[in-house]
């Protein structure tokens, strides 16, 4: 829909402007926003359970499907209205345990297929717009500094069970890579073009059957210069912080909830600001049970929202199974 926004807004003003550059530029800065904030990979991400000790030298497999519903507020100058978003995602990860340094250290990798549906009213038109494909594809290393020691096998039993209270420190940094379907000459993109960078400092504390974890992290953009239309886009980092309490109850079944906020991101085209200063908030609960000694379920529900004037409205819902060796 993005891509056709952008030609329909111009070509009209064009006619009534006289092919004013100022005016489409102005209308280029409002619609990048947009995109941007309703992008799977923009949205902020609430993973719950990020600081976990987990047994080294270990592998987790997890298939997943959510399913996003999404509002999005644009400026009454574009005429935009009723616009929403529809996509399906299926996910692929896949996480290693190992020591380093006599420290617990993992690697993660996703993947997703994304299947989307852009839709609303310009000018009193339905316009509706169709993606499918691959999105970017994100890597992460993390490695706990405090607690959580590198063991395996009976040894990391014991320890999970002698130990009724514990802190955990960690670092780590995820990445995500420019791999997704990309067309420059549309607005609405599974991919970003880009690079990401992703640090982040944790904590997570234990006591009993109950965990609480808190994570800060930095959204390092680098530059699109494939950008619609042949521009160029610049973002300033975004800064994100969330946190989760955690119950387990004794028969492997275990419940979460968890609560972030997200502020900055504004982002530039050819050197000119744009007015998408980003404040968003996300909240997500979690359960997951196990089905036998490897094997387990998890179920999601995801609600993001902003009051920044950039941003959108939307609820996810997601089943998984994960697997382990």
């Amino acid at each position: 829909m993005r891509g056709w926004v952008v030609l329909r807004m111009t070509g009209a003003m064009l006619k009534v402007f006289c092919g004013s550059l100022i005016y489409k530029t102005l209308v280029l800065l409002i619609l990048v926003g947009y995109q941007s904030s309703i992008s799977p990979l923009f949205a902020q991400e609430l993973q719950l359970r990020r600081w976990n000790h987990l047994p080294i030298n270990h592998n987790f497999l997890t298939g997943n499907y959510a399913t996003t519903q999404g509002e999005i507020a644009f400026d009454p100058v574009l005429r935009i209205e009723d616009a929403v978003v529809d996509i399906d995602t299926w996910l692929l990860a896949y996480v290693h345990t190992f020591e380093l340094l006599d420290r617990t250290a993992r690697f993660e990798v996703r993947q997703a297929w994304q299947n989307g549906t852009w839709s609303g009213l310009v000018d009193g038109k339905p316009t509706t717009v169709d993606r499918s494909g691959w999105s970017d594809t994100f890597l992460r290393f993390a490695v706990n500094l405090l607690g959580a020691p590198p063991l395996e096998g009976k040894a990391y039993a014991g320890y999970r069970a002698a130990t009724d209270e514990e802190t955990i420190v960690g670092l780590a940094l995820g990445v995500v890579l420019p791999t997704g379907q990309y067309f420059d000459d549309k607005l609405i993109n599974l991919g970003n073009n880009r690079f990401t960078f992703r640090p982040q400092i944790g904590i997570q504390h234990r006591k009993g059957n109950w965990a609480f974890e808190a994570t800060g992290t930095v959204w390092i953009y680098t530059d699109n210069s494939s950008f619609f239309g042949g521009n160029r886009l610049e973002q300033n980092p975004l800064y994100t912080i969330d946190g989760s309490i955690e119950y387990n109850f004794t028969s492997g079944l275990w419940a979460s909830a968890g609560l972030g906020i997200g502020i900055g991101g504004r982002s530039t085209v050819n050197s000119v600001p744009a007015n998408d200063y980003r404040e968003t908030v996300a909240w997500a609960i979690r359960a997951g049970f196990p089905l036998t000694k490897s094997t387990g379920m998890t179920a999601t529900y995801v609600q993001n929202d902003h009051w920044s004037q950039v941003g959108s409205k939307s609820q996810s819902v997601s089943i998984g199974i994960v697997t382990s060796w």
